[in-house]
């Protein structure tokens, strides 16, 4: 990686319900798939705060036990992305934003390359 080459970072969550399933969000743009939870890290802005950032947009809701489990990479946006597991309080409401149309429970063994 050279100095002037653009690179992105950014943090997503990993939330289970009681049942063992994971919360996907459907995207309102680009290819309008399936994905977990969360985004970039804004310049000045450490991962943990950017985790917190975007899943309260997204979601409506601050996740809490919030545990860095570790890091991926997306070839096709140049980015390296931290995981973290995470749970939302009890009986809280999800209330999307307009960067996702619905959201779903799905079980972690049909997960696929979200």
């Amino acid at each position: 990686m050279a100095f002037n080459d653009t690179f992105r970072f950014g943090a997503h969550a990993i939330i289970s319900n009681l049942d063992g399933q994971i919360l996907l969000l459907k995207r309102t743009y680009g290819n309008k798939g399936w994905s977990l939870p969360g985004g970039a890290v804004d310049p000045g802005e450490t991962i943990h705060e950017a985790l917190f950032r975007e899943c309260k947009e997204e979601l409506g809701v601050e996740v809490c036990n919030v545990v860095l489990t570790g890091f991926n990479y997306h070839s096709h946006l140049n980015a390296q992305v931290g995981i973290f597991r995470c749970s939302l309080p009890e009986r809280q409401i999800i209330k999307l934003s307009s960067e996702n149309s619905e959201y779903r429970w799905t079980p972690i063994s049909e997960l696929g390359d979200v």
